[in-house]
């Protein structure tokens, strides 16, 4: 029987093949699209669920409040970690870690006078065996209590110890040197294996806790409770029944013990804890290295795009289906009359339904790996798709199949089963189809209110894409290049180079630098400004530059003068917002005033504009430039217009490359031009709206082939009609007219129906962004009228071929 149903399904198929083929695609086309966006939900999903007891791990992370103005940060206090197990009960561990990366490590190898240098190594921290409480490695070599107990040592993962060492095995590698930057020596004290399952705990190097703590080491943060360092964190593991609320007020009360603050300071110090399930997707704290992290409502998002699409395709098969339901009457009452009964005409219908979805289920499966390909950037880089190794996608489509089936498929069948014999065969089933016709009306609005979604989503967010690259940030951004040394060099050297720079012809200005005006990386500390008994503490962003800074970034001074020349802080610049903070309405009042930072008194010399330090997502933050030569370690160069007189930009940066090789020899030359470090803040935008177009085009390429299906059905049904209406002098025009009116009033009230659905979505989605482009209403009308132009080339295409064709032909289709 079931081998039956399978053969007529088959045969009703290749009987109508461009039917088929319409449902085939769409279908094929949102399981792709479903198949991709699960393995990326899986993947991400999965992150940290394996860890023993990972519902009592947590990070202490720091909520600061300066007159008003927050702060979010996953760094706490260094000293913070020595004293929280006696201040807060309920702790089984308590581990530090403090994260270095961006290094270099040499690896000495037999028969060689200088070590293998690897550039540019990261994900390293520094920790004890508390921290391998809390989190759990199989140790390969040397164990979590004796592995980290002395200064100079290093564990390894064994991706990495593969890497530095490819010939030995675990064992043999204990004891082996390692050298970080040419001036800290390790040696390997053990080996512990990969985590086997997706982390954001991708520590590749751990050294001991204690070569932090050595004076060689000169690392400060240890001990003032006054920095926060995003590098300083500090995970728990709470013992059973601790409330984490509890534990995070004792955390935010024990910080006034030890760090003094003024008695009409405007600070406010809150502790939290963030639990290990948000680590992967909590954008206000980040993880460990900045890596990739999801997003919850992106997801989400995600999840409803291929619902969406699902549910076109879904709403493609239902329309087609019974809008084909008179043609297949005849059949269903001969069936009946012979004995089908209904059940068994549901199951033919069903089993047709699930013949063609799993067609389109073995399309997509193909097309898949070009899908990934495609979306490269988007996806995670170890993200697979293996049938194979991952039964669980297996398990997916399976039920994705017989869910789609069961959607597309139950109430077609429902209605064509349920004709009666005696009406079908006396050919009265017509006027059962016609009360019908507003269910299809309903869905092809449903259609393309998606599509019109979709459309002014994607018109929008490259709308506030081009808003924040095109905008005026406060600063000059095109034809900026800068570079960095490092920190640990003669300062000599790169005064050096930067004469040497300076010297270039293509070259317009050059100046020191701790930072270029808009970075990822920031740099805070907590400032402090007395006026009379009143005091001031706020937390300031810091920038440090020589007085070259903001000429050739072309900061706006508004008062005051630029920073004098000096190798130490004799002066400061402070912007707008850091100006009113302090009460200062006229900027002129600022001038003069000293402002208290790391126990030294600086005065203010300049006021200078505001800037967007960031992307336009985060709002204006008080900010400071100094010169301070121990901190300015970058240099950055404006270039002169290209052309006959300035030359080329690959010149002149050739030249400043052939300058730094004779002050730093063996080093590489890297460089960043400043209009492409601010393009990466909205590369998730980018993605976004990349999705959106593919998203927009696959939607509206389903709706325009139900609508095609529909208009060829109409067509075919109206022949007859149009070939009479021809005879009696309608123009082709007129006939035109006539097919497609009630399809472009049904787009229009699906217009209607999106633009509210738009209006709110795109509301809640620029709340994301303190900066943020202006919601006009030619986004809506421009959507409508894409939408519209679509789908009346689709009409014209065939409307136009029904009412061009020979009336005699139409009359004798009769």
């Amino acid at each position: 029987m079931l081998k039956n149903y399978f053969k007529t399904a088959w045969r009703n198929l290749r009987r109508n093949k461009l039917f088929s083929f319409i449902n085939i695609i769409g279908l094929s086309i949102g399981i792709s699209a479903s198949l991709v966006i699960y393995l990326l939900v899986a993947y991400d999903l999965s992150f940290d669920k394996e860890h023993k007891g990972a519902d009592r791990i947590y990070r202490v992370v720091s909520d600061l409040n300066f007159s008003g103005m927050a702060f979010y940060t996953s760094g706490v206090p260094g000293p913070m970690s020595y004293v929280l197990p006696k201040e807060a009960p309920g702790l089984e561990v308590v581990a530090p870690i403090y994260l270095w990366g961006d290094e270099k490590v040499g690896v000495p190898e037999e028969g060689r006078d200088q070590p293998v240098v690897y550039k540019k190594q990261n994900h390293i921290a520094f920790v004890d065996h508390r921290y391998f409480n809390l989190i759990e490695y199989r140790w390969l070599a040397g164990s979590p209590s004796a592995a980290l107990a002395q200064p100079n040592q290093v564990v390894l993962t064994e991706s990495q110890a593969k890497l530095y060492f490819s010939k030995l095995d675990p064992a043999a590698i204990v004891g082996k040197k390692l050298y970080f930057n040419d001036t800290l020596v390790t040696v390997v004290s053990g080996i512990v294996r990969d985590l086997p399952y997706h982390s954001d705990f991708s520590m590749k190097a751990f050294l001991s806790w204690t070569t932090l703590e050595s004076p060689s080491f000169k690392l400060a943060d240890l001990k003032d409770w006054g920095n926060t360092s995003y590098s300083s964190q500090l995970w728990v593991k709470l013992s059973p029944g601790t409330s984490p609320a509890r534990t995070a007020s004792a955390i935010t009360a024990m910080y006034p013990k030890y760090h003094k603050q003024p008695a009409e300071s405007h600070s406010k110090f809150v502790y939290g804890l963030e639990p290990l399930s948000e680590l992967h997707f909590n954008h206000t704290y980040s993880n460990f290295f900045r890596d990739r992290q999801a997003h919850k409502p992106t997801l989400y998002s995600l999840l409803a795009v291929a619902a969406f699409l699902l549910l076109l395709a879904c709403i493609n098969f239902i329309n087609l289906t019974t809008a084909q339901s008179s043609q297949r009457a005849r059949e269903i009452g001969i069936r009946k009359t012979i004995g089908s009964t209904r059940r068994q005409l549901l199951f033919q219908f069903l089993s047709e339904t699930f013949l063609l979805t799993l067609i389109a289920a073995l399309l997509s499966v193909a097309l898949t790996p070009f899908l990934l390909k495609i979306f490269a950037d988007f996806m995670p880089r170890n993200l697979d798709f293996n049938l194979i190794t991952q039964p669980g996608i297996v398990l997916f489509l399976f039920l994705l199949v017989i869910l789609v089936s069961l959607l597309s498929g139950f109430y077609p069948a429902a209605v064509l089963s349920s004709y009666r014999p005696v009406l079908v065969l006396k050919n009265q089933v017509q006027g059962q189809g016609a009360n019908r016709a507003w269910l299809r009306k309903t869905l092809t609005v449903s259609q393309f209110v998606i599509a019109q979604v979709f459309i002014i989503a994607t018109l929008l967010v490259s709308k506030q894409i081009r808003y924040s690259l095109q905008k005026d940030l406060g600063f000059k951004k095109d034809a900026i290049v800068y570079f960095s040394t490092d920190s640990r060099d003669p300062k000599e050297r790169l005064q050096l180079l930067l004469e040497k720079v300076k010297a270039i012809p293509g070259v317009e200005l050059a100046s020191l630098s701790g930072d270029v005006p808009s970075s990822p990386s920031t740099m805070m500390d907590a400032m402090i400004y007395k006026d009379g008994k009143k005091e001031v503490e706020t937390e300031v962003q810091m920038k440090f530059g020589d007085t070259n800074y903001i000429k050739l970034f072309q900061i706006k001074l508004l008062a005051g003068q630029p920073l004098p020349y000096s190798d130490t802080t004799r002066g400061m610049l402070i912007n707008e917002t850091y100006a009113h903070m302090l009460g200062f309405q006229d900027l002129r009042e600022a001038i003069g005033k000293e402002i208290q930072l790391d126990r030294k008194k600086v005065p203010v010399v300049g006021v200078i504009a505001d800037f967007q330090q960031q992307s336009t997502r985060d709002p204006i933050k008080p900010l400071s430039i100094t010169s301070f030569l121990e901190q300015e370690t970058d240099i950055s160069v404006s270039l002169a217009p290209q052309g006959p007189e300035g030359g080329s930009w690959k010149a002149t940066i050739d030249k400043i490359g052939k300058a730094w090789s004779e002050i730093y020899p063996g080093r590489d030359f890297e460089y960043n031009f400043q209009d492409e470090t601010i393009a990466k803040y909205y590369k998730s935008e980018q993605d976004i709206a990349r999705l959106l177009i593919w998203a927009t085009g696959l939607a509206v390429f389903i709706s325009c082939l139900g609508l095609l299906g529909l208009v060829i059905y109409i067509t075919n049904q109206r022949t007859k009609e149009i070939g009479i209406r021809k005879i009696v002098g309608a123009s082709v025009l007129q006939l035109i007219g006539l097919l497609s009116v009630d399809f472009l009033r049904l787009i229009a009230l699906a217009f209607l129906v999106a633009v509210p659905i738009a209006w709110w979505g795109a509301h809640k989605w620029l709340d994301n962004f303190a900066d943020r482009t202006s919601l006009n209403w030619w986004i809506f009308a421009a959507g409508g009228l894409l939408m519209l132009s679509v789908a009346f080339v689709i009409l014209l295409l065939r409307t136009f071929k029904a009412a061009t064709a020979n009336p005699v032909v139409a009359l004798r289709s009769e």
